[in-house]
C-alpha cells in the first residue's frame, strides 16, 4: 500500500471531478473521526494492487503492522487502474459520489430494474434531471425516493432531453448497485 504518485493523483482527481465538480474539495478535506486520536484526521487515497482506496490516516498508520502480501483491502475501494493506465470508478465509490454529485438524474420506478440490470437510462424512464448537464458529464442516478442506484455519463444535454423521443439514451451506464450481486466474486 503506497500513496498515489502525481500522475495517478491527477487521473483519479480528474475522474472524480467529472462527477463532483467543485465538491471534490469536500471529499479531500473530509475529517476522519476514527481511531483513538482526539483530533480528527483526514482521509487519503492509497494504491494497492492497482486498486485505489479512500482510507483514513489513522487506519493507514495501523495497517503498517500488516505485511503487504497479507493485506487484502483497506478502507473503501473507489476504483482501479487498468493495464493501459486509465482509471475506472467502481460501484463502491457511489458512497462518495452521491452526497457530492454535481449532476443528478432520477428514474421512474418502472425503469429502475432495467438500470440495475446494467442497461442505459432511456428518456422514457427519466423522472427528473438537474439543469445545465452537458454531454460527457458524470451523472449520479437516483430512484424517485432519493436512493442512489449508480452512475454514468450523460449522453444528451438537459435541453436535448426535453425534445428526445422516449427510446433515446439519456445516460450511458457505467456502474450500479446491482453489480454487488452480478459481480460478487470480483468485488
Amino acid at each position: 500500500m503506497r500513496p498515489l504518485d502525481e500522475q495517478e493523483t491527477t487521473v483519479v482527481f480528474e475522474k472524480l471531478h467529472k462527477f463532483t465538480g467543485n465538491n471534490l474539495k469536500n471529499i479531500v478535506e473530509n475529517p476522519s473521526h476514527e481511531g483513538t486520536e482526539p483530533n480528527p484526521g483526514r482521509y487519503c487515497f492509497r494504491l494497492h494492487k492497482n486498486k485505489v482506496y479512500y482510507v483514513s490516516d489513522s487506519l493507514v498508520k495501523r495497517a503498517t503492522n500488516v505485511a503487504r502480501s497479507n493485506l487484502v483491502s483497506l478502507g473503501t475501494c473507489i476504483g482501479k487502474f487498468t493495464h493501459g493506465g486509465s482509471f475506472h470508478l467502481t460501484v463502491q465509490s457511489l458512497g462518495l459520489l452521491s452526497p457530492n454529485a454535481k449532476h443528478k438524474v432520477w428514474l421512474k420506478p418502472t425503469s429502475e430494474m432495467s438500470f440495475l440490470y446494467g442497461n442505459h437510462v432511456l428518456k422514457g424512464g427519466l423522472g427528473r434531471i438537474t439543469e445545465n448537464i452537458v454531454p460527457g458529464d458524470g451523472v449520479v442516478v437516483y430512484s424517485m425516493s432519493d436512493v442512489p442506484l449508480g452512475f454514468g455519463i450523460a449522453a444528451k444535454s438537459t435541453q436535448d432531453c426535453r425534445k428526445l423521443d422516449p427510446n433515446g439514451i439519456v445516460v450511458l451506464h457505467q456502474s450500479d448497485i446491482g453489480e454487488y450481486l452480478r459481480m460478487e466474486d470480483e468485488l
